[in-house]
């Protein structure tokens, strides 16, 4: 069996605790200089742009030496370079840390921050953020949440032992327990506590994923852990409690909502919902990773951690639907 050879480190250091961009040249194309391919692989970046970092020294080697702007095209050539994020509306909750040893990093992450940097997320991630303020550059997630729920994330200090903690999620060795509220309906149909099986597609570029026939590859425990009345009248609010088995993409908020209890602040289901404007943080999707449970693959201890954080909406709904 060949093994591939590892790419060189990075020889430019982090810049608010994100790597830079590693790119490698193809082995043939018709550039005949790096500049050209660089302005034709990074199609959202101006020629100009590209030209000011070969200028500036700003495109470097794996020797840390700076490619020049005129540099001649050299297939299978690293090449590392920090790009400038677009602005980003800073969000003004904190990442707790719940716990913290010489092997792994547990967070208590906030609604509206991004695990790790995508797509217009950059800095404001809670990856970003911990590497920066825990001084732990090599930091990495085993695992994410989406953006809008909120709760434990698992993140390794040491970038040989990353592997071992992915694995208990690949394996499905991790417990995790999630907490919801929604309106509750008083569906007769819906007889809780009951497992929910079915196979969940999300598409790339569709903002929403949706069931499909097929061999169910998502499998959700779903309990009802409270009621109570909702300020106002009208149907009440339900707590539940999420046991998922899967980790497909949005399996909760797809699940609850296939049950008629959609969670409160989802914007993608049942219906796609217009985007909220930035900075516009009032009423957060109403989901929580409350419980992370496993059994340490490198020091085996067992874990056992737990949310500080509460769901607005079960605690003041009139908080929470007036955005307060």
């Amino acid at each position: 069996m060949r093994h591939r050879t590892p790419p060189p480190p990075p020889p430019l250091p982090q810049r608010d605790g994100v790597d830079p961009v590693r790119l490698r040249l193809p082995a043939d194309g018709p550039w005949a200089t790096v500049r050209e391919h660089l302005v034709e692989r990074l199609s959202g970046a101006a020629a100009g742009a590209v030209g000011a970092m070969l200028d500036a020294g700003g495109v470097v080697t794996a020797d840390g030496r700076p490619v020049a702007p005129d540099a001649p095209y050299r297939p299978g050539l690293y090449v590392w370079f920090h790009r400038d994020p677009p602005p980003e509306v800073p969000v003004p909750f904190p990442v707790e840390v719940v716990y913290r040893d010489e092997h792994i990093v547990v967070a208590d992450k906030p609604h509206f921050l991004a695990t790790t940097p995508r797509g217009g997320h950059v800095r404001q991630t809670a990856l970003a953020r911990l590497r920066t303020e825990l001084g732990l550059p090599a930091l990495g997630a085993a695992h994410r949440l989406d953006r809008l729920t909120a709760g434990l994330v698992l993140f390794t200090v040491r970038p040989e032992e990353r592997g071992a903690y992915q694995g208990l999620f690949r394996d499905r060795l991790v417990r995790k327990e999630y907490e919801a509220v929604a309106v509750a309906v008083h569906d007769p149909a819906l007889v809780l506590p009951r497992t929910v099986r079915s196979r969940i597609v999300k598409e790339r570029g569709v903002l929403a994923a949706r069931e499909t026939d097929g061999e169910p590859n998502a499998v959700t425990r779903v309990e009802a852990a409270g009621h109570r009345p909702r300020p106002g009248g009208g149907p009440g609010l339900g707590r539940y409690r999420l046991v998922p088995a899967t980790g497909q993409t949005h399996q909760l908020r797809v699940h609850l909502s296939t049950l008629g209890v959609p969670i409160l602040g989802d914007p993608l289901y049942p219906e796609v919902t217009d985007p909220v404007a930035p900075g516009d943080f009032r009423r957060p999707l109403q989901l929580l990773a409350r419980g992370l449970d496993f059994t340490d693959p490198v020091t085996g201890r067992e874990h056992r951690f737990r949310s500080g954080r509460t769901l607005t909406a079960w605690e003041s709904y009139a908080d929470w639907a007036e955005g307060r």
